[in-house]
């Protein structure tokens, strides 16, 4: 039998009771109907996932005692960073969600030359918001106890500029052009740093600009595919090779 999993914003530790997140309640009570003394398993993002009981259970108001804790399996070794141009309509939700269960380490939503998605402040704030949170359900869904940090949307040049030198990783932007396939990749680090483009790719500035910040060209075969397909079909690549897959 599936444990149903919530991600809950708080320390655990074995013996500790806590409320669940409203929505978490209401979905425990109204949806799946469990009853006290069902299981659940808690996690915070820690690494770990926690053992745990239901106490009570009401519609707003569900509580939980945590049994115990052990270490979470499901990261992979090969840390990954996508960079994602802006997509439109509900796209960028998919594209965060399919990256999560795919293993990425971070995501970095990025305003492009040829993005057509333009975010004011606050709608960027709240999109950010929304995203972290289709982030922390796929966590749940996918059995993954670590939940990818969401960047704010920022622009390509700013991304790039404040890129940590120190920290060693291979940095890889997904062209048509590109020099190297996923299997030519000589050596990997433990870290990856990929960037995707918008519809209609980068333009020769933002190419310019991926190439003198230490971005290899990244080449996933003949044919176009689509921005929400493109990162997803590259991720699997990486991790099917060097990752867990």
């Amino acid at each position: 039998m599936r444990v149903t999993r919530i991600h809950v914003d708080a320390s655990l530790q074995a013996g500790a009771e806590l409320a669940l997140p409203e929505q978490a309640a209401a979905h425990v009570a109204r949806v799946l109907r469990l009853r006290p003394g069902d299981p659940l398993v808690l996690f915070n993002g820690d690494g770990n996932d926690y053992a745990a009981e239901l106490i009570t259970v009401a519609p707003r108001d569900a509580r939980a005692r945590v049994l115990d804790r052990r270490l979470n399996p499901g990261e992979s070794p090969l840390r990954i960073t996508l960079a994602q141009a802006l997509a439109r309509g509900e796209k960028m939700d998919w594209i965060v969600q399919k990256a999560t269960e795919l293993g990425v380490a971070g995501i970095v939503p990025l305003v492009t030359a040829r993005s057509e998605v333009k975010l004011d402040e606050s709608r960027a704030r709240k999109r950010l918001e929304h995203w972290q949170g289709v982030a922390i359900s796929a966590c749940e869904q996918s059995g993954r106890a670590r939940v990818p940090v969401i960047a704010p949307v920022q622009r390509l040049d700013e991304w790039l500029s404040a890129l940590d030198e120190s920290a060693p990783a291979t940095r890889l932007a997904l062209m048509p052009e590109g020099e190297t396939a996923a299997r030519e990749l000589r050596e990997i680090a433990g870290a990856v740093v990929l960037a995707i483009g918008p519809e209609g790719g980068f333009d020769e500035n933002d190419s310019a600009r991926l190439r003198e910040a230490g971005f290899k060209g990244l080449r996933l075969g003949p044919r176009v595919l689509r921005t929400e397909t493109a990162g997803m079909a590259a991720i699997a690549a990486l991790q099917a090779l060097y990752g867990d897959f």
